[in-house]
């Protein structure tokens, strides 16, 4: 226990390791393998795994950091790393590190088929699918309970980041040495900032129900196809309301590696920032289970705190047309078959 300990502290403060092209960190994981781990972590492109979109505790493809010796593991992390912002990777490490609160939590109550611990911050999985060369698409997948982060690279660069997904539970936790800690604390924050902000009109529009949906309406759904427009739009919105607005969307899209992050930025707002809306359904206080949305053209970004008397968060982002890379492939395809 205390190594795990160590080592996720480590993990918080390896973030300030410099970046290289994203092609040169996947081959050095998987040439850092042994032949096992190496056939256990590696796809091709086209494999159906690449697909298995999960946030649950669950039986996973793909070895995990307990599978690893330490030169594996910062292979490994200098991938994640690479992938995300400096603040994508903090939450990454800090919802790793909840693991061992419900530990304490359940009293380890939880426990897996080989009688290990139910709730381990080591027990997330690494996946390269396709070959990581610069000219050529390949992906690759960080995933355990609570995190599924899924990439699609090419040149040495990302070309898609969703589905991603963060969860926390607890959501604040209430009591131990870490009592009053909430990973996702801006999400939550700027939510409900924005809907207590607007006037009686606005939020009958913006409120679509009383009662918050039980899970995040897209799931693990391979596509996330786009739900019915509700809430209220973003052109029905004062100033300040649009700003707050955006600020709640940039939280979400910048937890990507920064030229990524840019990218998605322009392809939203080239769809139509005025065609963005904002949904809620639920309290409207701290301690209520919530859900809201923000929907455009090419995005969805659903977060709802429903489990747990309100106190047990989920959230994803999904590209409605580049999921799992599909756009940008499709075009591939085409242009070359």
């Amino acid at each position: 226990m205390k190594r795990t300990l160590l080592f996720l502290t480590c993990l918080v403060a390896f973030g300030t390791i410099q970046s290289q092209d994203l092609h040169h960190k996947a081959k050095a994981f998987l040439k850092s393998l042994t032949p096992e781990l190496e056939s256990q972590a590696h796809f091709t492109l086209t494999d159906e795994e690449r697909f298995n979109f999960n946030y649950v505790p669950m039986e996973r493809k793909g070895p995990t950091l307990n599978d690893f010796n330490e030169k594996q593991k910062l292979a490994a992390l200098t991938l994640l790393q690479a992938s995300l912002s400096k603040e994508g990777y903090r939450k990454t490490s800090e919802i790793m590190k909840l693991e061992s609160v419900l530990r304490i939590l359940e009293n380890n109550s939880r426990k897996k088929a080989d009688g290990s611990p139910g709730r381990d911050p080591l027990d997330y999985h690494f996946c390269i699918f396709g070959d990581p060369a610069p000219d050529t698409f390949w992906g690759w997948r960080f995933e355990g309970h609570h995190l599924s982060l899924n990439f699609v690279a090419s040149e040495g660069t990302l070309v898609a980041s969703t589905p991603t997904f963060f969860g926390t539970n607890p959501a604040i936790i209430k009591e131990g040495e870490h009592k009053g800690k909430e990973v996702l604390k801006v999400e939550r924050t700027l939510g409900f900032t924005l809907v207590n902000s607007l006037n009686p009109q606005q939020l009958k529009t913006a409120r679509f129900s009383d009662t918050a949906p039980q899970e995040i309406l897209t799931a693990n759904n391979r596509e996330a196809t786009q739900l019915t427009p509700m809430g209220i739009s973003y052109t029905d919105l004062t100033a300040d309301q649009q700003a707050t607005l955006m600020k709640l969307l940039n939280m979400f899209i910048d937890n990507y590696e920064s030229g990524f992050s840019k990218a998605l930025r322009t392809k939203i707002t080239k769809a139509g920032i005025d065609k963005l809306s904002f949904a809620w359904a639920g309290g409207l206080q701290l301690g209520t289970p919530h859900y809201y949305r923000i929907q455009g053209p090419t995005l969805l970004i659903e977060y709802d705190n429903i489990q747990n008397n309100a106190n047990h968060v989920h959230a994803a982002v999904r590209d409605l047309t580049n999921d799992f890379g599909k756009d940008v492939l499709k075009e591939h395809y085409q242009e070359h078959h």
